[in-house]
Formats: structure tokens, C-alpha cells, sequence
């Protein structure tokens, strides 16, 4: 069975990873100060919004790939090149997105036969859609583990399982530099993590939150002194999880802005110690542009699978 993978483009991977495993990206159109950009993990579509400075913008509109988006895109490539393939989205409690591919998916799995007859390609054709309950850098241990159990050749029931419990145990955790933007985009969304007077406080002391998504709600879990100081005790405290053991042997990081800043964040070399030691992935990628627009430029996203636990910065 020929099995394929899909990620919306607010899933923090790095092109080489997609390239490798043959994922599909469903695209976000976003849209500010009349200019539209296709946020599907481009590297140059991410540097040209870079370029322009408009991460700080607030009234940016970010736009999810329609249901019809979707189904163009299994009906005229995918169904044709896989037998079954597994769609791995953002978290439906911050993105309409996983709404919008299950709506999706009962016109594909009504409508594939014919096409496939067309093109001459026999047998049925399988959709699976997957909540990762989860953002940026967070979505990608499901990724990589769906990546893994498929090179594996293991069966989708037990592909699907294993997917679901994975989601269950990630954590993602966000360093942003900029607390006004992230207060006002997320004020945007109905989402209060963020107050007025966390950010006018925080802002004047320079004091940052260390923010967690965890099956799918998302909060503030620590605070510290600083940007550097804040990536350096998020990057110890992941060093540390790594050490413990985790469920699926990747670690996920995002920053946005410039990839080669964040090799140079405190602590970051610790973190890539820890992975070479214990032989886990350091999967690095450039935030999406939709990440950037919704956290703000130079904020720092990572994410790993592990036991439940409580954070201990």
C-alpha cells in the first residue's frame, strides 16, 4: 500500500524533512498591508516576508485552505499518487483547519473512485485526519512519528492509534520576544493567555511567559528575565526531558526569524548535545509565516512526545 502524509503550513518542519517524506503542505494565504503571501513552508516565500518587516503588523489576515482547497488537492494529485494518506493538522481548538479537511474528506472518500478509474489506478483509497493538538513546532513529533511507523510498513489501523496517543503526549512550548503583538493577535482570537497588563508589565521589566500547548489548550507555565535567559532555561529544561526519555525520539524547534540566530541562543548547545547522546532528532525550521504573524518575528517554538509531566522551569 502506497501511504502518504499531508501537514497545513503552520506545521514547523524543515524542507529537507518534507522533501524526504513526499508531505503534501495545504497552504494558508495571509494577507497584510495589501500584500498576499502562500504560506506553504517556502523558504523563499518566508524570506521575502522577512525582508518586507511586516511580522509586527496586527492587522494581518491569515485565511486556512478552504474545504474545496482541500479537495482539490486529494482529487487531482494525491489520491492518485497514495492508497492512503494520513492528514495531520493544527489543533482544532486554535484553527478552524481540522474542521475545514474532515468536511473535506467525505466528498474525497465519495468522489476518488472515479478519478482513480480515469487514471487507471486500481483499488480504494483511504483518508485519515489526525488532530495533533497542537502548534508550530509542536505539530511535528506526530509528523516525524507518522513519517517513521510508515517507513516501518506498518498497517494505518495501527498507524491511526499510535498517531492518536502521540498527540496525546506533546508539548510545545513558545518564547516570544514581543508581547504587545502577541497580546493583540491573540486578543484578535478570543484568546486572553495573554493580558494587557502582562504585556505593559512584562514589557517594561522585560520580563517574558513561557507559554505550553498541551492537548490542545494553551497557557503561560513560567516567566523569566530576558529573551536569552528565557531561551537558555527553555533549552535546558527541553536538554533535560530529552535525558529523561521521550516517546518518539525527535525534538522539534522553530524560530522566527533567520534560522542561523538560533544556533547562537544560550543553551542551545546543550539541547544538541542532549539529542546527539541519546541519538534523538533536532529537527530545525524557520516559523511559518502564519506563526510569525500570530507570535511575532524572533519568537522560538519547540516540541517533543514524552510521559505527562509538569514543567519544572
Amino acid at each position: 500500500m502506497r501511504m502518504g502524509l499531508a501537514i497545513d503550513a503552520s506545521c514547523d518542519l524543515p524542507q529537507a524533512f518534507l522533501r524526504q517524506h513526499n508531505i503534501a503542505v495545504m497552504p494558508i494565504a495571509v494577507k497584510l498591508d495589501g500584500t498576499v503571501f502562500k504560506d506553504d513552508r517556502d523558504q523563499e516565500e518566508i524570506e521575502r516576508f522577512l525582508y518586507m518587516k511586516l511580522a509586527g503588523t496586527h492587522a494581518a489576515e491569515t485565511e486556512p485552505c478552504s474545504v474545496e482547497d482541500v479537495q482539490r488537492l486529494f482529487l487531482d494529485k494525491l489520491v492518485l499518487e497514495h492508497d492512503c494518506v494520513f492528514c495531520l493538522t493544527i489543533t482544532a481548538t486554535r484553527s478552524p483547519i481540522h474542521e475545514h479537511v474532515l468536511k473535506a474528506s467525505f466528498a474525497i472518500l465519495k468522489n476518488y473512485r472515479q478519478v482513480r478509474d480515469r487514471a487507471g489506478v486500481p483499488g480504494p483509497f483511504l483518508m485519515r485526519v489526525v488532530d495533533t493538538r497542537n502548534v508550530f513546532a509542536g505539530e511535528g513529533p506526530a509528523v516525524f512519528e507518522a513519517a517513521r511507523l510508515i517507513q516501518a510498513g506498518e498497517a494505518p489501523p495501527a498507524i491511526r492509534e499510535r498517531l492518536g496517543v502521540v498527540a496525546n503526549h506533546t508539548y510545545a512550548y513558545m518564547l516570544p520576544r514581543d508581547l504587545h503583538h502577541l497580546r493583540n493577535r491573540t486578543k484578535k482570537k478570543g484568546d486572553r493567555s495573554v493580558s494587557l497588563f502582562s504585556a505593559v508589565v512584562g514589557t517594561a521589566l522585560d520580563i517574558k511567559p513561557l507559554l505550553r500547548c498541551f492537548r490542545g489548550e494553551t497557557g503561560p507555565v513560567g516567566k523569566v528575565r530576558g529573551f536569552e535567559h528565557g531561551a537558555e532555561t527553555l533549552f535546558d529544561y527541553a536538554a533535560r526531558r530529552v535525558r529523561a526519555g521521550l516517546m518518539v525520539p525527535v525534538v522539534c524547534v522553530s524560530y522566527g526569524g533567520d534560522l542561523s540566530e538560533l544556533a547562537k541562543l544560550p543553551g542551545y548547545d546543550g539541547l544538541r548535545r542532549a539529542c546527539e547522546e541519546t541519538g534523538a532528532t533536532l529537527l530545525e525550521a524557520p516559523m511559518s509565516i502564519t506563526g510569525m504573524v500570530n507570535v511575532g518575528e524572533g519568537a522560538v517554538t519547540l516540541g517533543f512526545a514524552s510521559e505527562e509531566h509538569e514543567p519544572d522551569f
